[in-house]
């Protein structure tokens, strides 16, 4: 497991524990990584670095499947490359040395890059990636895909550990109280306990089953986002904002003013459609999808509640 103590990482390691009868190794740049795992797998940190291709030899003997959830995601173009490129290219490398038979990259659907973009397939849309770091996570797919791999695209992710979406959200409403006029847009999601499931189903599918490929890692029933931001208020305690009073160009200019880390591609994110096919990876993985936004937003209720602090409440700087 490449990447097991980041977000989605770390929910991928609890989900094989869970099932039992596996070792899991984990790939940490620090000694401690793996800690606090318990249950009924064994969990083993392995200190390795993708950017020092060296310190992965051996890493994967033995092993069945990789999972490689380590990504870089700020705007540094060549860390962007180094990690999330080359060291994805360093990963497939030794797993090929070692005879590794399943190896799966989550990726991101950003790789698609604006939008619009309304029921799409894979397959159907030609990815576009506007940010450095998309950019070196497709041409990483690449390399996966050409090595007989599995590639997972989510698209907006929630629950516990959750640094961006939602806590973006929460900043946006809490310093631009409005949201834009024109009809609501919709996302599709995916709580991190469910992306964790379809990993898990993907690994532990049988090893005559071909799961190479593109899979939209998203719940089937899209979002709209005046659902997002009534559970914000519901469960929260985060304004409503006022709806209607300002166009999206006018909006986007007060939230560049209130939130100048959010890039123009994270605002399209959060406003305008992204909604994709997603019912091949719950068909492959053998796993429900789960029940769904509202159920398991109510359950991540708490950590968020710990998580935003100022973010929560109008004209408090957030903590990121």
């Amino acid at each position: 497991m490449c990447g097991g103590s980041g977000f989605i990482g770390r929910a991928v390691v609890g989900e094989l524990v869970e099932r039992g009868g596996l070792e899991v190794r984990v790939l940490a740049r620090r000694a401690g990584g793996a800690a606090g795992w318990a249950g009924g797998g064994v969990v083993r940190g392995v200190c390795a670095d993708l950017t020092r291709p060296a310190s992965l030899r051996g890493l994967c003997s033995g092993v069945g499947a990789v999972v490689h959830a380590a990504s870089y995601v700020g705007r540094d173009p060549v860390r962007c490359e180094v990690v999330n490129h080359a060291g994805t290219v360093a990963l497939l490398a030794e797993a090929r040395r070692a005879g590794v038979g399943r190896f799966v990259y989550v990726s991101t659907a950003s790789v698609y890059g604006g939008g619009p973009h309304r029921g799409v397939g894979e397959g159907v849309v030609v990815p576009r990636p506007v940010s450095a770091a998309s950019a070196s996570r497709l041409r990483a797919e690449r390399a996966v895909l050409e090595a007989g791999g599995c590639v997972l695209r989510p698209h907006l992710v929630y629950g516990a550990g959750d640094e961006w979406f939602v806590p973006a959200v929460a900043r946006v409403v809490a310093r631009v109280p409005v949201w834009p006029s024109g009809p609501v847009s919709v996302s599709s999601v995916i709580a991190v306990e469910d992306l964790a499931r379809g990993v898990a189903g993907l690994v532990g599918a049988p090893g005559d089953v071909d799961c190479s490929g593109v899979y939209h890692a998203v719940h089937p029933r899209p979002v709209p986002m005046d659902e997002v931001l009534l559970a914000l208020h519901q469960c929260l305690g985060v304004p409503l904002p006022r709806v209607g009073e300002v166009s999206v160009r006018e909006h986007r200019a007060l939230v560049a003013r209130a939130v100048p880390e959010l890039s123009d591609h994270q605002y399209a994110l959060l406003t305008r459609d992204h909604w994709y096919r997603g019912d091949r990876l719950w068909a492959c993985a053998g796993v429900d999808p789960g029940p769904g936004f509202a159920a398991r937003f109510a359950g991540a209720a708490g950590w968020y509640a710990g998580r935003l602090g100022g973010d929560a409440r109008p004209g408090v700087p957030g903590a990121r």
